[in-house]
C-alpha cells in the first residue's frame, strides 16, 4: 500500500465565507469548531454518537456541494461535511431556526435558577440568552407550564427533574455507548416522552454520575450535591483520583475548606471526559469523625496504657528514640501512599533504620511476585492507553477491569467498538466481561499458568494486562511473561491501588535478603523484629489479619502513620496523623507508568505528608545518634546477612505457596474459592457517602449451575475461618469453583471466611 492510500482523504467546504479542509467524514459542528465558529447545541458530544435529538444545531445550507441546497434547515451535528459544500450558521434562515428551537425547549421549563443546581454554568441559560427571544409568547391556560412529580430517583446517587430536561438524550446515549449499561432509556413516546428507568428496575452504573456533569441543563442531580452550594460559590482545583491506578483527572470544587463535589476533568489520553462514581462521589473520608487530627503517644503513667495526645516535636522524638531502641524494625506501607511518600518510606527504612524488611502490598502476595515487579514493572513504560487503541488483541489476566480499574474498563470498551478482541482469563463471565464482549478462558483460581501459557492468536500488537491477584497463583507471572516474549506482545501490570505503581518504582519491596510483608509478620512474631513502622495498612486486608493483629501486639514498638483511627493506632506506640490526598500535593504513578502530578486543595498548617513526617523523625534519629545506637547497627548487619542466608534457603514460604497445602477431596466437597474487590465495597476511603453505599452491587455467592440448582437462592459458606450466609446465584463458573467478593460482607474474605488457596464447603442455608 502507497503512502498515498494510507493519507486519509480531505474535503473543503465554506462556513461563514471561511474556507476550512477538513477530513472526509468530519460533522459540519466539528468543521465549524475548527475555525472558531460557534455553533448552538445541547444533545451533541464529541464522545457520544451524533443524535440530532436536540435540533439547536440547524445551521442553512445553501450547497450541499453538488450545486442544490437543502430546502430546509439542517441539524450540523448530524450532517458529514461534503467537497463545495457552502454552510451559513448566522444569516437569517439559521438564526430564525436557532431561535424557533429555543422557544420551544423554553415552553416548558421551568424559571427556577436561582434555585437550580445548574445555575450559574447551564448551556441552557447561556444559549437563551445568545440565541432565544428577549421575551416569551407562551401564554396558554394562563401561562402554566407542565408540571411532574420531582424528584425521581434514577438511582440513590442521581435524581431527576423531569420538569427540567429537555430530552437532548445525552443520559441515555452515554449509559448505552460507554459504560454499557443501558438502565436509562426513554420512555412512552410523542409530546410524553421523557426520561426515565427501564423496566422500572433503578439506573445501576459504576459510572452513573457521568450523566450529572454532561446533562446541558439541571435536569439530573446529584443527591450529596443537590441544593448545597452554587457554581460560582465554588473555587476549583485540578486534582488527580485517589482510588485506583488509573491516574483519572478530576477537579475539586470546594467552599470555604469543604469539598463540595468533584467532576471529570478533561483529559484525552487518560480518562478522557469520564470517571467512576467512587472517584466522583467517594472523598468524605478525611471528614469523618474518625479523623486523627493531632499526634498521640502510649501514656506510661496511665495503668491501661491508653494513648494521649502530644506535640509534633515530642512524637518526632519519641518515634525516633523508641524506633531506635527496638534494634529490628521493619516497614509496611499501604497503597494510599504518593509516589514522593513511598520514596520517603523507602529511604527512611534503608538509610535511617538500616533494614531491608520493606514492603508496601497489603493483600495476598508471593515471592514469586516480587520477583516479577522488580524485573519486569520497576521502569517500564511499555504499555499506554493510546496502544489500546492500536492493539489487536488485549489479555486480561487475574483483572476484573471494571472493578479494579473504571478507567482502563472505559479505554477498553472504547477500542473494542473499534474492532479491539479480548480474552480474559477468569473463573466465570462477569458483567464486565459481557460488556467488553470478552472471549472467557474459565479458569479455576491457582490453574491461570496453564491457561495463560494456552491463549491463542498473540502478535506483536497484542496486549497481556495482569493483575496483583495472580500473586496467588503459582507461576501465573511467569507464564505470562513467557507469552509475551515468545510472541513479541507486550505486557503490563495493573494494580488496585492508586500507589502500588509508585511504590514499585520507589523501592518499597524487599531486597537483598529482605523480608517481604507475610514474613515481617512471622519474624515478629519469632521475636527476630522488634519494631514495626506502619502506614496506612488495615489488618483485615493482608493475608492473615489474626497474626498481624497477633505482631501488632508482638511487638515492642509501634509507629503509626495514619488518616483516622484504625486497629493500628489502638495498637501503636505513637501516633502520627498524615495529611489527605487534598491536604498535600504529591504524585501518582499510573498503571502505565504515567507520572500523575496534582497540588494540595487546601493548605493547613499543622498538616504534614508522610514525607514530611518521616524527615522529621529522621532527623531525631540522626540527633540521638550515639556509640550504642552504633553497636546495633553492627548486629543488625549481622542479623541481616544470617537472614539472608535463611531467606534464600528452602525455609522460604509464601501465601501463594498455600494454595495447593490442602487436598483436592475431602469427605465433605471442598470447592476453590475465586474472589477479587468490587469497586465499590466496604473500603475505608468510601466511608460518608451514604448515596454511593446504597449504589454498591450486593454480596452474593456465585455457584456453579448445578452446584446452584442443588443448594437453592441462599447458602452458607464455610472455609478455615469462618461462616457466611449469603444470597446465591448461578454463574458459568468451574464445577469445583464458587465465587465472593472479597470485601463486601463482614470485615471480608480474608478476616471472616478463608484463607488463600484454600477451600470451603457450601450447604443450603
Amino acid at each position: 500500500m502507497t503512502v498515498e492510500q494510507t493519507e486519509q482523504k480531505t474535503v473543503t467546504l465554506t462556513i461563514d465565507g471561511q474556507e476550512v479542509t477538513v477530513p472526509e467524514g468530519t460533522l459540519v459542528i466539528r468543521a465549524a469548531e475548527q475555525i472558531g465558529v460557534e455553533i448552538p447545541r445541547f444533545c451533541d458530544h464529541p464522545l457520544l454518537a451524533p443524535a440530532g435529538a436536540c435540533r439547536q444545531c440547524l445551521v442553512d445550507i445553501p450547497d450541499a456541494g453538488n450545486g442544490r441546497g437543502f430546502p430546509k434547515p439542517q441539524a450540523s451535528c448530524t450532517i458529514p461535511v461534503a467537497q463545495g459544500m457552502v454552510v451559513q450558521t448566522a444569516n437569517a434562515t439559521a438564526e430564525k431556526a436557532q431561535r424557533g428551537i429555543m422557544e420551544f425547549l423554553l415552553v416548558n421549563h421551568p424559571l427556577d435558577c436561582p434555585v437550580c443546581d445548574k445555575g450559574g454554568e447551564c448551556p441552557l441559560q447561556n444559549q437563551a440568552m445568545s440565541h432565544g427571544r428577549s421575551e416569551t409568547r407562551f401564554h396558554a391556560s394562563g401561562g402554566t407550564k407542565r408540571t411532574f412529580p420531582k424528584p425521581i430517583h434514577l438511582s440513590a446517587n442521581v435524581l431527576l427533574d423531569r420538569e427540567r430536561c429537555i430530552v437532548c438524550q445525552r443520559c441515555t446515549r452515554f449509559a448505552a455507548e460507554i459504560p454499557g449499561d443501558p438502565g436509562i432509556a426513554l420512555i412512552e413516546r410523542g409530546a410524553t416522552q421523557q426520561i426515565g428507568i427501564a423496566e422500572n428496575e433503578p439506573f445501576s452504573s459504576y459510572f452513573s454520575g457521568n450523566v450529572i456533569q454532561i446533562c446541558p441543563v439541571g435536569a439530573l442531580t446529584s443527591e450529596e450535591y443537590r441544593f448545597r452550594a452554587r457554581p460560582f460559590d465554588l473555587v476549583s482545583t485540578p486534582s488527580i483520583a485517589e482510588h485506583d491506578a488509573c491516574g483519572a483527572a478530576i477537579r475539586v470544587d470546594h467552599r470555604r475548606g469543604k469539598v463540595m463535589r468533584r467532576l471529570a476533568g478533561n483529559d484525552p489520553e487518560v480518562n478522557e471526559e469520564w470517571i467512576t462514581d467512587k472517584d466522583r462521589f467517594a472523598f468524605r473520608y478525611p471528614t469523618e469523625a474518625d479523623r486523627l487530627t493531632y499526634p498521640q503517644v502510649r501514656d506510661e503513667a496511665d495503668p491501661e496504657g491508653g494513648l494521649r495526645p502530644a506535640s509534633w516535636l515530642e512524637s518526632f522524638a519519641l518515634a525516633a528514640r523508641g524506633l531506635q531502641a527496638a534494634g529490628r524494625v521493619a516497614v509496611l506501607t499501604g497503597g494510599r501512599v504518593t509516589f514522593e511518600d513511598a520514596q520517603a518510606y523507602a529511604a527512611f527504612a534503608r538509610e535511617t533504620l538500616g533494614t531491608q524488611d520493606v514492603d508496601f502490598r497489603a493483600r495476598p502476595i508471593s515471592a514469586e511476585e516480587t520477583t516479577f515487579l522488580t524485573e519486569h514493572v520497576a521502569g517500564a513504560t511499555d504499555v499506554t492507553y493510546a496502544d489500546l487503541d492500536a492493539a489487536d488483541l488485549v489479555v486480561l489476566a487475574g483483572l476484573e477491569p471494571e472493578d479494579e480499574a473504571g478507567t482502563l474498563f472505559l479505554r477498553l470498551r472504547k477500542a473494542v467498538g473499534n474492532g479491539l478482541r479480548i480474552k480474559t482469563v477468569a473463573p466465570w463471565t462477569s458483567p464486565g466481561s459481557r460488556k467488553l464482549s470478552a472471549e472467557v478462558i474459565r479458569t479455576a483460581p491457582g490453574n491461570e499458568a496453564a491457561a495463560i501459557a494456552k491463549v491463542t492468536r498473540v502478535t506483536k500488537r497484542s496486549i497481556i494486562l495482569v493483575g496483583e491477584r495472580l500473586a496467588t497463583s503459582p507461576g501465573a507471572y511467569a507464564a505470562a511473561v513467557e507469552l509475551a516474549e515468545k510472541r513479541g506482545a507486550k505486557l503490563a501490570w495493573v494494580p488496585r491501588r492508586a500507589g502500588d505503581r509508585g511504590a514499585v518504582e520507589a523501592g518499597l519491596l524487599p531486597r537483598e535478603g529482605g523480608r517481604d510483608a507475610d514474613q515481617i509478620v512471622q519474624a515478629v512474631l519469632a521475636g527476630e523484629i522488634r519494631g514495626l513502622l506502619v502506614g496506612g495498612v488495615d489488618p483485615d486486608d493482608t493475608v492473615d489479619p489474626a497474626a498481624f493483629r497477633a505482631a501488632l501486639d508482638a511487638a515492642e514498638f509501634v509507629v503509626s502513620l495514619e488518616l483516622r483511627e484504625s486497629e493500628v493506632t489502638r495498637a501503636a506506640d505513637v501516633v502520627l496523623p498524615v495529611a489527605s490526598v487534598t491536604e498535600k500535593a504529591g504524585t501518582f504513578v499510573t498503571w502505565d507508568g504515567r507520572h500523575r502530578a496534582f497540588p494540595a486543595v487546601f493548605h493547613k498548617p499543622a498538616s504534614f505528608s508522610d514525607a514530611q513526617i518521616l524527615a522529621n523523625i529522621a532527623e531525631e534519629c540522626r540527633v540521638s545518634a550515639s556509640a550504642d545506637a552504633q553497636d546495633a547497627e553492627s548486629a543488625l548487619m549481622q542479623s541481616d546477612e544470617q537472614h539472608k542466608r535463611r531467606f534464600d534457603g528452602s525455609e522460604t514460604s509464601t501465601s501463594a505457596d498455600s494454595a495447593s497445602s490442602e487436598p483436592a477431596s475431602a469427605p465433605t466437597r471442598r470447592f476453590r474459592l475465586a474472589t477479587w474487590k468490587l469497586l465499590l465495597d466496604n473500603g475505608s476511603l468510601q466511608r460518608g457517602d451514604k448515596a454511593l453505599a446504597a449504589t454498591a452491587r450486593p454480596a452474593v455467592v456465585r455457584l456453579p449451575e448445578a452446584l446452584f440448582a442443588r443448594v437453592g437462592e441462599t447458602v452458607t459458606i464455610t472455609g478455615d475461618r469462618g461462616s457466611w450466609t449469603l444470597p446465591a446465584e448461578a454463574a458459568d463458573l468451574p464445577d469445583d469453583t464458587v465465587w465472593v467478593p472479597t470485601n463486601s460482607f463482614g470485615r471480608g474474605v480474608w478476616a471472616d471466611l478463608a484463607s488463600p488457596g484454600s477451600r470451603v464447603s457450601v450447604e443450603g442455608a
